[in-house]
């Protein structure tokens, strides 16, 4: 995870990288790095030990009136018949204010679409 970590805030650095947020997990940390605005678009996670894993990428909807748009997310994936990991709910687990839907893509990476909404019980 360090080592991922430090190839993320060195190489992107001219982008503005930088670490946001930090969950403390049982397998490690999670971190949220972001660029310009502040805000922790690309999340890292740690693999469990001697496990090999799909990539995990998640991709924010900007504002609360975006969560519609994460709804919508999984309205297409199912339109087109794609896989369904999980469909859109708050996840409480994670955060406060977590509301997400999870798909699997063509190369069997976990997909997610996410609005967060920080300081707040009520993610949408």
């Amino acid at each position: 995870m360090d080592a991922s970590l430090d190839f993320y805030l060195t190489v992107f650095a001219p982008m503005g990288f930088r670490e946001a947020a930090r969950f403390d997990t049982d397998q490690g940390p999670v971190v949220g790095i972001a660029a310009a605005d502040g805000f922790p678009h690309f999340w890292l996670s740690p693999a469990p030990v001697g496990t090999r894993h799909e990539a995990h990428v998640a991709f924010a909807a900007p504002d609360r009136d975006a969560v519609d748009a994460v709804d919508a997310v999984h309205a297409s994936a199912v339109a087109a018949g794609h896989e369904v990991l999980h469909a859109p709910r708050l996840w409480p687990e994670y955060h406060a204010g977590y509301y997400g839907t999870f798909l699997r893509d063509l190369d069997g990476n976990n997909v997610e679409a996410v609005h967060h909404t920080f300081g707040t019980a009520a993610g949408t």
